[in-house]
């Protein structure tokens, strides 16, 4: 008991505060984070997929003042999970927003179960949560990976989706197009070989003019489970997710949407899915062009509107928060 009490003690002596002061290490932090806290309550939500029971966990943070009786989901990149959007719930609670935010399965608190993942699945997933939570209507809004699944989402339940915001989303083009193919289990040997060192030499990439330091309070829980006897487990999520990527375009289907869009482009990313497989240059120098991306997305989408961020990379909301939540609450509002 006393050992577990002190294994308990380290954890929270090295855990992140809400403030969102970055430590230097972390204990080894098992598949789905258990020791970590979020900057709110979890909660989680059972699912049955392939016949696995499995658990979905979620934070569902009511309006900080007067509620406006709306809600707002939140989702995550593929190289993070929901509590990156600390400052984004604040915003959007304080505005009066009920603030749904998923870590999808395969990422963040949820389970990592070896499945066929997919868009269309991980979709039908926030919409049963959503019922579950006897939500009818929500501003879906995707980072990343979360602007394909939010694409999706919004294309498969437009009865559902309210509004649309698609903040940086891979998956304006089709990756198939110019990054070569690869196995799943080519991409899991890859993966298995993560370390803090290459997951940080990744991370830096999102932010084009210089990596900040408190950006490490979303790196050293990922880097933490690469020394937990569980990251086999992580590690085959995080291929098979990244097959679903490769796989399943959506860059296709932008004319189809019919909900209000709102694009925030950071107008420095460069950011491609599988850019380290890619060996011929003018190949590489014609993809993730990020601003034209943009442009071209929005042509696509009926009445969309596009809010290009200069100077900014893959995650505005973390790279340049204030610009990014006055276009976020500009739109919802």
């Amino acid at each position: 008991m006393f050992r577990t009490y002190c294994s308990v003690l380290l954890v929270c002596l090295l855990s992140f505060s809400t403030a969102g002061v970055a430590q230097t290490a972390l204990p080894a932090l098992n598949a789905t984070l258990d020791g970590y806290d979020y900057p709110f309550p979890v909660k989680t939500l059972p699912l049955v997929l392939e016949g696995q029971r499995l658990r979905m966990a979620y934070m569902d943070v009511p309006a900080s003042a007067k509620a406006n009786g709306r809600t707002a989901v939140l989702l995550h990149g593929k190289n993070f999970f929901g509590a990156y959007w600390r400052e984004t719930i604040e915003a959007l609670a304080a505005a009066g927003f009920r603030v749904v935010v998923p870590d999808q399965i395969g990422f963040g608190k949820s389970d990592k179960p070896d499945i066929h993942y997919s868009f269309h699945q991980l979709a039908r997933n926030i919409k049963h949560l959503l019922d579950t939570l006897g939500v009818q209507k929500a501003t879906i809004v995707g980072h990343s990976m979360g602007g394909m699944l939010a694409t999706r989402f919004a294309l498969l339940y437009p009865e559902t989706t309210e509004k649309l915001v698609l903040e940086n989303p891979i998956g304006l083009e089709d990756y198939r197009v110019g990054v070569p193919f690869q196995t799943v289990d080519q991409a899991e040997a890859t993966e298995r070989k993560s370390t803090e060192e290459s997951i940080r030499k990744y991370h830096a990439t999102y932010y084009p003019n210089g990596y900040p330091k408190a950006h490490d309070q979303w790196l050293l829980p990922l880097a933490a489970q690469t020394r937990h006897p569980d990251f086999p487990k992580v590690a085959r999520a995080n291929a098979l997710t990244f097959d679903m990527i490769y796989q399943q375009p959506v860059s296709y289907e932008f004319s189809r949407l019919t909900v209000p869009t709102l694009l925030v482009i950071g107008q420095d990313d460069r950011t491609i899915v599988g850019k380290g497989l890619i060996k011929d240059s003018k190949v590489l120098a014609s993809m993730g062009q990020y601003p034209a991306l943009g442009q071209r997305t929005a042509a696509q989408i009926k009445g969309a509107k596009l809010v290009a961020l200069p100077n900014v990379g893959h995650i505005p909301h973390l790279e340049a928060t204030p610009q990014f939540l006055k276009a976020l609450l500009a739109f919802v509002r």
